[in-house]
C-alpha cells in the first residue's frame, strides 16, 4: 500500500476549508486524521431528511465531496483549485437521521488526480448507507515564462 504524508493536521484543514468557502469551515467536526484517510462526522440537522424520513441524496454526496476536498488538503495543502471530476455513489439503505459519518480514504494520490473511496452510515460502520468513488483534478502549476 502507497505511504502518504499529512501537511496539515485537523486545525490546518479546517482552515484551508474556512479559506476555500468563504469562512464556512465545511469540515469543522474531523473525528480522526491519518495519512490517507479522513473521518468526519457531521451534525444531523432536520433539513437534510427528504421525504420518507430519510437523510436526503444531495446531503450524503455533498458530505463524499467534502470529506475527500479535506482529505486532499491534509496531503498536498490548500490546493484551492482542486476539483471534482467525478463522483459516483451508490446508495445501499437509507440514512436514517442522526450524526452522519463520513470515512474517506485515498486510493490513488497522483501529480493529476486524486481518488478516493467515501463510507458513509448513520447507524454503525457495519450498516453503510453510501459508498462513493470521488476523483478530483490537481491545480496544474503555471508554465514557466
Amino acid at each position: 500500500m502507497a505511504r502518504w504524508t499529512l501537511r496539515l493536521d485537523a486545525a490546518g484543514v479546517n482552515a484551508a476549508m474556512g479559506m476555500a468557502f468563504d469562512g464556512a469551515g465545511r469540515v469543522n467536526r474531523i473525528r480522526e486524521l491519518e495519512p490517507g484517510r479522513i473521518l468526519i462526522v457531521q451534525d444531523f440537522s432536520p433539513s437534510m431528511v427528504r421525504p420518507g424520513g430519510a437523510i436526503s441524496g444531495p446531503t450524503l454526496m455533498a458530505l463524499a465531496d467534502e470529506a475527500t476536498y479535506a482529505l486532499i488538503f491534509a496531503h498536498v495543502g490548500a490546493e484551492l483549485m482542486a476539483v471534482t471530476t467525478s463522483l459516483n455513489i451508490n446508495f445501499l439503505r437509507p440514512a436514517k437521521p442522526g450524526p452522519i459519518h463520513v470515512d474517506c480514504r485515498l486510493l490513488a494520490l497522483g501529480r493529476r488526480n486524486v481518488v478516493c473511496d467515501v463510507r458513509i452510515w448513520t447507524e454503525s460502520p457495519e450498516r453503510i448507507a453510501a459508498q462513493a468513488t470521488v476523483t478530483y483534478a490537481r491545480a496544474r502549476e503555471p508554465a514557466a515564462a
